[in-house]
């Protein structure tokens, strides 16, 4: 496959299951922009439809009376500026007068929410293609979306939702239930500081990468004034030359249930070495007894980070990817996304209503889990040890303000800020920005600069 944007530290090397594979030419660092493309197309989710300019994805400046401009054709899209709302009249314009009497139409309304992004999402694609064969424009990512694989076929076969009609002469060349069929499996989560805000398209992205649960390079994304939204693939570990480049298509944090979407969405069985690992287990594993947490979190922590304590709590994270095969079974067996979605809640709660303890407990635990299921660098890891910084520096505020700290506390939450704060780091810089302005990388800098102010008057 030859395509102007591939860069030449990646080539295309046959696969013995997939159909090939991506591997480098040259040594990659830790940190290094793989591949840059910009998005075909996109769709915000609904949630973040009336905050986030609908072209370039921004979220107006807090800081400045700038709110949205509304379109005055469709009152539904909404800009950042001129240059945004121009920008996107290219493809908008083909639904624009349109819009509102299909968004209010009973087949629209009929659609679970899944379908309706679906179907707004083919919607811009299809105005897209439109605007490209109008404007005579470059195929190269037409042809690259339209040589990726169709998703898997169910009984009931790949049915198109229904669309917005376009206000175009233009005849599509491919059949509308031929290019949904590539839709499904070959649209990325677009997401800011790591939350899922929209769905988009990205071919080139679709057709080099193949998929890990323990990926040595991740997907974010670049949101510029007045210029199409870009993902940027980068690599979270040093990656040789000839090794393959993978990312992740869904969260591998989802246990029980990847292998399924893998399935049903893409039509692969996952083979890697955190799938295999989990085979090895009895299956169905039983279920752990949730209501016991402080046990499991306690037998987590005791495994993965036997030495932190309040005096001790420098964190040593792992540089090499887990081998889940040697887990002990006792260990694997409270690896559950039940398990997780619990301790996430309980840390999230005690780490702003407390008690302290809860939070220090949990907020370990989930970091232990995270360390044996995603690989070293993660961005989910670098995530949650900056929340962990957090919840200790808001400790300490709160108990200074209720006079309930002691030295010996203070000095314990001091360190653990600081060995959050330098494993969060780590990560999120070899990272760098992605999405909306400020982030995880702003919140380190604030909460470093008040961190050294507190040391410097002890």
């Amino acid at each position: 496959m030859s395509h102007p944007a591939i860069p030449q530290t990646l080539a295309l090397r046959p696969h013995p299951t997939a159909r090939d594979k991506t591997v480098s030419t040259t040594k990659l660092l830790a940190g290094t922009p793989i591949l840059t493309v910009p998005c075909l197309s996109k769709v915000l989710l609904p949630d973040q439809k009336q905050y986030r300019c609908d072209f370039c994805f921004r979220i107006p400046d807090p800081d400045h009376d700038n709110p949205l401009r509304r379109c005055t054709g469709c009152v539904s899209y909404l800009y950042c500026d001129n240059k945004c709302q121009t920008s996107h009249w290219r493809t908008h314009k083909k639904y624009c007068k349109n819009f509102n009497q299909y968004s209010a139409s009973r087949q629209f309304a009929q659609l679970e929410s899944y379908e309706k992004l679906d179907a707004m999402l083919l919607t811009h694609f299809l105005a897209e293609l439109s605007a490209r064969d109008t404007e005579k424009a470059n195929t190269a990512e037409v042809d690259t979306f339209m040589s990726l694989l169709p998703g898997p076929v169910s009984d009931s076969g790949i049915t198109s939702p229904p669309t917005c009609p376009l206000a175009t002469n233009h005849k599509r060349r491919v059949p509308l239930d031929e290019l949904f069929s590539r839709c499904g499996n070959n649209n990325f989560t677009i997401h800011s500081h790591f939350t899922t805000i929209a769905h988009g398209i990205f071919p080139l992205a679709s057709r080099l990468f193949n998929h890990s649960c323990l990926p040595n390079a991740i997907a974010k994304y670049i949101f510029n004034p007045a210029e199409e939204v870009q993902m940027v693939v980068v690599a979270i570990r040093d990656i040789p030359p000839g090794e393959e480049i993978c990312i992740t298509y869904v969260d591998p944090a989802l246990l029980e249930t990847r292998q399924k979407m893998f399935q049903i969405t893409y039509g692969f069985t996952c083979t890697c070495a955190s799938c295999r690992g989990l085979d090895s287990l009895i299956t169905p594993r039983p279920s752990i007894d949730l209501e016991d947490t402080s046990a499991h979190c306690a037998a987590l922590c005791r495994y993965v980070f036997p030495v932190v304590t309040l005096d001790n709590p420098t964190i040593h994270l792992p540089t090499t990817p887990p081998d889940f095969s040697s887990i002990p079974p006792q260990i694997r067996n409270i690896l559950q996304e039940s398990f997780l979605t619990k301790i996430c809640e309980l840390f999230r709660n005690a780490s702003h209503d407390g008690p302290l303890e809860v939070a220090q407990q949990t907020g370990l635990a989930v970091l232990a889990f995270y360390v044996l299921i995603y690989p070293p660098n993660y961005p989910q890891i670098g995530m949650h040890t900056l929340e962990m910084a957090k919840t200790a520096w808001n400790a300490i505020i709160t108990s200074e303000s209720a006079g309930s700290l002691s030295e010996t506390l203070r000095t314990g939450l001091l360190k653990q800020v600081r060995a959050c704060l330098d494993s969060s780091r780590r990560i999120l810089d070899m990272i760098g920005s992605e999405g909306d302005a400020g982030g995880p990388l702003t919140e380190i800098e604030v909460l470093s600069g008040l961190l050294n102010s507190e040391e410097a008057d002890r």
